[in-house]
């Protein structure tokens, strides 16, 4: 086959490629509203300079080869969120604090999971760096919540997490070996494994579900208070984002989420199986070896396609043969997507035209 593509590949056609191009043009329009101005990183990099800001093992995910004129290798970067935190800490490192920041791209991944078979996808996202506290994810929930309702997508829900729970509730009480196994028994709702390990957990796994009520459970589990500012930083984001998103609360949800300190999300929306994006805080590696906190979130474009949202309607309308130019310019500065006829023969159904100008203007075909 001459079209064959390779494995997580796929060419993007019409309307979808429409499609794509105005979910993105819209995420990014109600970012800037909001202060964030868009940056473009390169596909690739040198690898070792990618590697040592890509965490939770994402620099397995990178497709590396030998650049022919630094003799260097280089990667093709599997996420941007990285690229973002070298562009603030570099060249805007000198910026006042906190930066905000917005892209959109490509990504490109050495291996495809089984939930998400596709190798290269566009990577949507705004980033605020230079500080996680709760009023920088509430306006970052924010904006990602209105980005996507802009784009036509409807239905939205938010999981929330909190990835360093365990590690402040347990203190010095469990070693890190007993730590990460407890993260995991719980990521997977393993009671009987939970137990083996501390049964003082257990009760965590029933903190998960709608939001107000994993709420309650959670503060209750937490009757040394341990948590208090967490949770009243969790309940102030998500009541900023309330109606405008279904709300759930998963506290020991780990996967993915790997890289995040005190607080994580997943974005999903009605129609889509899987997650469409995911944010949260983080840190970011300066260049003076230090760190500072950030907070932003990524979506990816495909799975929404995939689903068929954020496709509008297609209108085109046909003009016959002859038309003048300046009739057909008058049309599309009314909004239309006019299809002129090139030969005498041609007709609306031909051209997929859903209108077709007559003596009195568009008609339905």
């Amino acid at each position: 086959m001459t079209g064959l593509l390779p494995e997580g590949f796929h060419d993007r056609l019409p309307p979808t490629a429409d499609a794509a191009s105005r979910l993105e043009a819209e995420v990014l329009r109600v970012a800037r509203g909001y202060g964030y101005e868009q940056v473009d990183p390169p596909l690739a990099e040198f690898a070792d300079s990618l590697a040592g800001r890509l965490k939770a093992g994402r620099m397995e995910q990178a497709v590396r080869f030998v650049d022919p004129v630094s003799q260097r290798t280089l990667a093709i970067r599997p996420d941007i969120t990285a690229q973002v935190g070298r562009i603030a800490a570099t060249r805007m490192g000198h910026h006042p604090r906190p930066v905000r920041l917005s892209y959109a791209g490509a990504v490109l991944k050495l291996r495809a999971s089984e939930l998400r078979p596709e190798r290269a996808m566009r990577q949507i996202g705004a980033e605020l760096v230079g500080l996680d506290s709760v009023a920088a994810a509430r306006e970052v929930a924010a904006v990602a919540v209105e980005a996507l309702q802009a784009a036509g997508i409807e239905k939205l829900a938010i999981d929330f997490t909190l990835p360093d729970l365990l590690s402040v509730l347990a203190g010095d009480t469990l070693s890190p070996d007993a730590l990460t196994q407890l993260a995991e028994r719980l990521d997977a709702k393993d009671a009987g494994g939970v137990a083996a390990i501390d049964s003082r957990f257990l009760s965590l796994i029933e903190a998960a579900g709608p939001f107000d009520t994993a709420m309650a459970r959670l503060r209750e589990f937490d009757s040394e208070g341990l948590l208090a500012s967490r949770l009243d930083g969790l309940a102030e984001i998500a009541a900023s984002v309330h109606p405008h998103a279904a709300l759930t609360l998963d506290p020991t949800e780990r996967h993915g989420f790997e890289y995040q300190s005190w607080l994580g999300f997943s974005l999903f929306a009605g129609g889509v199986r899987n997650e469409i994006g995911r944010g949260g805080s983080y840190m970011v590696l300066r260049e003076d070896g230090g760190e500072e906190p950030a907070v932003g979130f990524s979506l990816y474009v495909d799975p929404v396609l995939d689903a068929g949202l954020g496709v509008i309607k297609r209108e085109r309308l046909f003009l016959p043969y002859g038309t003048d130019a300046k009739t057909a310019r008058a049309l599309r500065a009314q909004g239309w997507v006019t299809v002129a006829a090139l030969t005498e023969d041609d007709t609306p159904e031909r051209q997929l035209c859903t209108h077709v100008l007559g003596d009195l203007g568009p008609e339905a075909v």
